[in-house]
């Protein structure tokens, strides 16, 4: 063979034989960002077609500006990491994203929602339950608790509101603790408050029926009658806000000073492994018994991956083999235990039962045993355009509340108004 012929044949065979490349944008910074590579890397040294490479591009929020500006470019990359609040902007805008359902079967990988954990299922659905995004760092809001507080204090943690204000917090402070603290208004207070009283947060379905007419419900006599006990609690030294940041809330329970914080459920991996004063852990988000008798379960926050798409063939069917790599149980249980994080998967889920995790961490399982409890009409999560926007509006009102610049019904009848001209500016868009 000529060398000539010799270097042709090579050039054939590297080709036949190279890896289809694809990137991941996403927004997991510090040691989540270290999981995450550590995916990817395992993903890539599994088989030899594929290759993935992540990037980060900062906040939740800059990674979908990014995004959102790279897809109008024709720049987009293969798989963006979106917030849950942003889902609804991806989702809507149209042509930008492959349905995660159809890439998976159209490549030949077998698909079952029902293979989901129930509260992760049809957050990132359509109206008619196809999984539009791919559920990645899937958590919910659960209650954490200082375990010496309360032994200290001689209670248990609360299941109700009502036994929370009577009971629990008295005692806390009278054994020198703030009793409460937590760190997301709009997802823990609002939210999920909605889902765990099974309250309608929207029309049309909470959003997923279309945003055409679609009106917030938020401007509502139980959670208006939450956030006066909040002020009352504050006003009584059982509860205190120390700002939106999520650290400005989390660092006083850390400290020992707080008895109960609310937070994430995929905060726990970042709990365990600082070295906290006092043993943690964890149960339930309380309910109101006088909204519910049947409280029910809660809805994943966290943020989703989606297949962007203008990608070709030979692309899809590498990101199809990424997100089928994922969701094995193997590697669902490694980011369940690194990040705390719940495994978005039944099988995953049992593969950790079976290994003993939840007999070492117990509370570590709390926030799959809240997203698993009894759902209802409306417990799915919500599809609100401009939510981010949304969001703000409720932060800063929620803010002025406590700090009594404002009243609670003031600041509801606020963000009602605010977020419906929100939510009419998106319907416009999708016209």
């Amino acid at each position: 063979m000529t060398s000539t012929a010799a270097a042709a044949f090579a050039m054939v065979a590297n080709s036949a034989f190279a890896e289809t490349e694809i990137t991941w944008w996403h927004a997991m910074g510090g040691a989540l960002g270290e999981t995450v590579n550590a995916i990817a890397e395992d993903f890539n040294a599994s088989q030899d077609e594929y290759k993935i490479t992540p990037v980060f591009k900062g906040t939740y929020e800059e990674a979908l500006t990014a995004g959102i500006a790279a897809f109008r470019a024709g720049e987009q990359p293969n798989i963006l990491q979106v917030f849950d609040a942003g889902a609804a902007t991806v989702i809507g805008a149209k042509g930008a994203t492959v349905p995660v359902q159809d890439l998976l079967t159209d490549n030949g990988v077998a698909f079952d929602i029902n293979d989901y954990i129930s509260g992760v299922r049809y957050f990132y659905a359509d109206a008619d339950g196809k999984m539009i995004g791919m559920p990645f760092n899937s958590s919910s809001p659960i209650m954490y608790y200082n375990v010496q507080a309360f032994e200290k204090a001689g209670v248990e943690p609360p299941k109700t509101w009502e036994e929370f204000q009577t009971v629990t917090a008295p005692a806390l402070k009278g054994a020198g603790y703030t009793a409460l603290t937590q760190s997301h208004l709009p997802w823990i207070f609002t939210e999920n408050f909605m889902s765990r009283h099974d309250l309608p947060f929207a029309t049309n379905n909470n959003g997923y029926e279309g945003a055409e007419g679609t009106k917030i419900l938020v401007n509502n006599d139980a959670i208006k009658a939450h956030f006066t006990a909040v002020t009352e609690w504050q006003d009584a030294g059982y509860f205190e806000w120390f700002g939106t940041g999520w650290g400005d809330n989390a660092t006083p329970f850390e400290e020992g000073k707080v008895g109960m914080w609310l937070g994430s459920s995929g905060s726990f991996g970042g709990l365990s492994k600082k070295d906290l004063p006092f043993d943690f852990s964890a149960t339930y988000l309380p309910y109101w018994e006088a909204v519910t008798a049947e409280p029910k379960q809660t809805f994943i926050g966290g943020a989703s991956l989606f297949a962007m798409a203008g990608h070709d063939a030979a692309d899809n069917e590498a990101t199809a083999a990424f997100f089928e790599f994922l969701t094995q149980p193997e590697t669902q249980y490694f980011w369940h235990q690194e990040t705390g994080y719940v495994p978005i998967t039944e099988a995953a889920y049992e593969m950790a039962k079976a290994d003993g995790h939840y007999e070492r961490a117990p509370a570590a399982e709390i926030g799959i045993k809240q997203l698993s409890l009894p759902a209802g009409d409306n417990t799915k999560g919500y599809r609100m355009g401009f939510y981010v926007q949304i969001r703000d509006v409720m932060n800063r009102e929620y803010g002025r509340i406590l700090t009594g610049e404002t009243t609670v019904e003031d600041a509801f009848a606020t963000i009602e108004k605010e977020a419906n001209d929100l939510l009419a500016k998106f319907a416009k868009t999708q016209s």
